[in-house]
């Protein structure tokens, strides 16, 4: 009976022991759905690759409700070791420097090799400080593309438009052939102001869009934009425009085939992949013609990865093991392919390449070589405004008044340039 009770103490020690041997590292995220899977997939794998951590992936809700958990934890010292946080509270968390734990120096003290070099400057620059060091770790980077039903072009006889010009026509003529809708969007607020800035060169707002400092102002009230908006205003009481909501809700429209084209993000692939009947085209997000002869860069969208301050060495010695396994290029080919984010370093989407993944999934390398047009300018690069959240949430108020019929597109831009501004400057008095 001794002997039986002393096995079962040895057991349950050895058990424990081996529980214990594995360092865990908690992980907030935002991906739901199809998504989330595949994050589970690859958190599952690496801790399968190794037994010195153990990495816990928890689904927080969208990016709004994932940043604030995080810092409501940080506050309640509870914060997790790695958050996932959207590309427009980048400026937020630069800010936040007694929290954040800047990943090349992360990287450096865990005796990981880290060359920022190796990833696509497209996508790191979003994420770097004035001396070019990565602060967080790109994982979803992505940029807005067109999908198009082939089908309902094709009875139409019309092809995707390359213009917003072309959009016109197109639009016109696939209402007359019986549909009810041109096109829908995702995201206004980033496809239809911020990256329709980019595209032309034009600034969203100074100091080079927020990156040459906290005292930036929103300019993107200019004729451009105005008669962009305007236009759409016009396409929305036609048809060739159907507004769907804020964030993207417009797949629906475009899954029931409500609408012939759908202006969303590239890492929308998965889901209409999975969820669209019908076969499906992708082609670069539209620009003027007449305000450009050849369109700039987009800019990209999603989110990074950010390391909080406040654990042991032990357990960032597992965050940078991870941050590494995570920018392999066998993990971000397989992410990139499944997902239609950008891949983030020039490995996987060399292997992509020759993998023959883009000639058997035509479209599928738009938004890389997209997000690769000409030479970034200050205009070009991105956007890091702090209180961007809110910002956001003002120019959708703005926009959804002229889709409404409500106001006209400068009135509109204009109202909106001016309670943003007021945001950008409380920021900049708490930043300074």
């Amino acid at each position: 009976m001794q002997k039986r009770k002393l096995s079962a103490l040895l057991i349950s020690a050895s058990i424990a022991s081996s529980g214990f041997a594995a360092t865990e590292v908690e992980w907030w995220h935002a991906m739901g759905g199809a998504l989330g899977e595949k994050v589970n997939a690859i958190v599952a794998d690496y801790n399968a690759s190794q037994d010195a951590f153990q990495v816990k992936a928890v689904y927080k809700g969208n990016y709004t409700e994932t940043m604030t958990s995080a810092i409501a934890a940080f506050r309640a010292k509870q914060q997790p070791e790695l958050v996932q946080v959207f590309e427009v509270g980048t400026a937020s968390m630069m800010a936040a420097e007694g929290a954040v734990y800047p990943v090349h120096q992360l990287m450096r003290d865990a005796g990981q090799a880290f060359d920022g070099s190796k990833y696509l400057s497209a996508v790191t620059g979003y994420y770097t400080d004035n001396n070019g060091d990565m602060l967080s770790m790109p994982f979803n980077s992505s940029t807005p593309v067109l999908y198009y039903n082939k089908a309902m072009l094709a009875k139409a006889d019309v092809t995707p438009p390359k213009t917003w010009e072309e959009m016109q026509i197109v639009g016109d003529k696939l209402l007359a052939s019986g549909e009810k809708c041109g096109f829908t969007t995702a995201w206004q607020s980033w496809v239809h102001l911020e990256n329709m800035s980019s595209r032309h060169n034009e600034p969203f707002s100074t100091k080079a869009n927020g990156f040459g400092g906290t005292d930036t102002r929103l300019v993107f009230n200019n004729p451009l934009q105005v008669k962009h908006i305007s236009t759409m205003g016009e396409w929305q009481k036609s048809g060739i425009f159907s507004y769907s909501g804020r964030r993207n809700d417009g797949a629906a429209k475009f899954y029931s085939q409500e609408c012939a084209m759908y202006t969303e993000s590239s890492a929308g692939y998965a889901g209409i992949k999975k969820n669209a009947s019908f076969e499906f085209g992708v082609v670069e997000l539209p620009y003027w013609a007449s305000a450009v002869e050849q369109p700039s860069n987009t800019i990209i969208g999603g989110a990074s990865l950010w390391v909080l301050k406040g654990h042991q060495t032990e357990e960032y010695r597992g965050v940078a093991s991870f941050l590494n396994y995570l920018s392999s290029a066998d993990v971000q080919a397989d992410w990139h392919q499944f997902s239609g984010y950008l891949p983030i370093t020039q490995a996987a989407y060399s292997q992509t390449k020759g993998e023959g993944f883009y000639e058997e999934n035509l479209g599928t390398e738009i938004a890389v070589q997209q997000m690769t047009t000409g030479t970034p300018s200050e205009n070009t690069k991105g956007l890091r405004l702090g209180n961007f959240i809110q910002i956001r949430g003002i120019i959708d108020e703005a926009l959804e008044s002229v889709w409404n019929g409500d106001a006209d597109a400068q009135s509109a831009l204009d109202n909106a340039v001016e309670r943003g501004n007021v945001m950008l400057a409380k920021f900049e008095k708490v930043n300074k």
